[in-house]
């Protein structure tokens, strides 16, 4: 995001409008620093997840089981307050003669969290990048996430966790590998809390 006047300008109104003191000197640089900070939030707009999901044949001969990346970190926006949402992805797909590195999952996630969500959505844009660069057997995504707009305004319900998935493939039509990709994210968030 660039730093212009306009941006800043934007934010020192909406400090003047909550009260404060845009010129005190604690917050003077707060407007460059707040256009900084949306730069790097919602970064996951200028990024393609089909450029990061680089797949290899070589490595996946005779390879039909899942692969599982858990407990990767999730920090978003909510679209409809621009709160934080956060906790956990767990992403898991079966290769159809194509894998993918181990971090493209955590990459594929961060490029739609830096974007403004819904946690539906933010799952199913996951499930259907890998889907369709990938063209697995099965894909397996289950958000566990936090919502600041809920904790810390309106209902003020602090804890709540919301779980989301999305199934594609075998882990939709077949009830034992669904039972079998829940069992294994329930056991690598044994003991870690959001």
């Amino acid at each position: 995001m660039e730093h212009n006047e306009s941006s800043t300008y934007l934010v020192k109104r909406m400090l003047e409008h909550i009260g404060e003191d845009a010129n005190r000197e604690g917050l003077r640089e707060t407007p460059q620093r707040v256009v900084k900070a949306w730069g790097e939030w919602f970064s996951g707009y200028g990024q393609d997840p089909a450029e990061v999901l680089k797949v290899f044949e070589d490595g996946s001969e005779n390879y039909d089981q899942m692969v599982l990346v858990s407990n990767i970190p999730v920090y978003s926006k909510c679209e409809h307050h621009c709160a934080d949402i956060f906790g956990l992805a767990h992403v898991a797909y079966i290769p159809n003669g194509k894998i993918v590195g181990l971090s493209k999952a955590n990459r594929v996630v961060d490029i739609f969290a830096r974007r403004l969500q819904v946690q539906e959505r933010l799952t199913a844009n996951i499930a259907d990048a890998i889907n369709d660069n990938l063209t697995p057997l099965g894909v397996g995504v289950v958000l566990q996430c936090r919502h600041m707009c809920m904790e810390s305004r309106g209902v003020n319900t602090r804890g709540t966790v919301t779980t989301t998935s999305a199934m594609r493939g075998v882990f939709l039509e077949d009830a034992a590998a669904k039972s079998e990709l829940l069992r294994l994210i329930d056991g690598a968030r044994n003991g870690i809390s959001i």
